[in-house]
């Protein structure tokens, strides 16, 4: 497993929202749903991603852009004009008074918007829950990427569009294959670009000696690592490892390793309910007391509180980056 695989390899894309938005102007969303992740594909006409605290983005036709939430935004069809509708959690949609909204309406399977003719249209995949085993790559975009239609080449969008209007057994499962594609497609092309300043940890991938210690960690986090054990599958000596890992990643190797247990098993303690010393043994703790230890102290709270709903992010976790950044 690497980087990217990461994001999704756990709780992928399960009944995701998915829309084809059909507008003309004048039109603006503000929107309020508190999604962790939504990606945006422009197929006809133009629209402006507005963040509430940051610069207006123009999207163009066949642009793709990636919103991490939880904070609102507004989309629309110019950075000046007005909200007129809300949508909320569980994509409800109101007035900015909160009442029901007439002017919007079904315009098919997957579809609705002012009316059939509109000069926009927009496809809206949403990830609904938070993923705990993304946490790490999700801390490392900024709150808007606009991937241009010129800095990639992938047939998902267009497949995609075509499959969001369809009623056919197991679509949803089509649907929400189909956006962890695209998800991967356009996170691969961004942090390919030397602006994207992708994480270290990432780009450490890249070297022959680290990123094989980190596939390994990824692949088997339940094994019990040594420094000296993982520099012997990586060729390197022990001192070796430790120096270029720390170099490349930000931090020792154990710390890392460490990280990535608390990541997986925050996953395992929302997606399961496997008792806590089954967790453990899956992320390489040798009891449910160990792992409640280590997931305390680096997460200010306990694995049965964050069990039952609790924050989800680590105490200490970075702030995040409000810039918005055309790839």
């Amino acid at each position: 497993m690497d980087a990217l695989a990461g994001l999704l390899d756990g709780p992928r894309a399960r009944g995701a929202f998915l829309l084809r938005s059909v507008l003309s102007p004048p039109w603006s969303l503000r929107i309020e749903d508190r999604a962790p992740l939504t990606l945006m594909a422009v197929l006809e006409g133009t629209a402006w991603v507005v963040p509430e605290d940051g610069s207006a983005t123009r999207l163009r036709p066949r642009d793709v852009a990636v919103v991490r939430g939880p904070r609102p935004y507004t989309v629309a069809d110019g950075p000046a004009t007005p909200p007129h509708a809300v949508i909320g959690p569980g994509q409800r949609c109101t007035t900015l008074a909160g009442a029901p909204l007439a002017d919007l309406s079904d315009l098919g399977v997957r579809t609705w918007g002012t009316d059939s003719d509109g000069t926009t249209v927009l496809l809206t995949g949403t990830y609904q829950v938070p993923d705990a085993v993304g946490r790490r790559l999700l801390d490392a975009l900024p709150r808007l990427v606009v991937l241009p239609e010129d800095a990639w080449s992938s047939p998902i969008v267009p497949l995609l569009a075509e499959e969001v209007g369809k009623q056919l057994p197991g679509q949803e499962a089509v649907l929400d294959r189909l956006l962890d594609l695209l998800l991967i497609a356009v996170l691969r092309a961004w942090f390919a670009r030397p602006e994207a300043d992708a994480p270290a940890w990432y780009r450490a991938h890249g070297d022959p000696v680290v990123g094989r210690a980190l596939r390994l960690l990824h692949r088997e986090p339940a094994r019990p690592w040594t420094v000296a054990a993982l520099a012997a599958e990586a060729g390197v000596s022990r001192a070796a490892l430790a120096r270029r890992f720390t170099a490349l990643v930000g931090e020792p190797p154990m710390a890392y390793l460490t990280a990535w247990r608390l990541t997986l098993a925050a996953d395992l303690l929302r997606e399961s309910d496997a008792p806590l010393d089954a967790v453990a043994r899956r992320v390489g703790y040798g009891s449910g007391f160990a792992l409640s230890a280590a997931f305390k102290r680096e997460r200010g709270i306990s694995p049965q509180r964050y069990r039952a709903g609790g924050p989800p992010h680590a105490r200490g976790a970075r702030a995040e980056r409000d810039d918005a950044v055309p790839a």
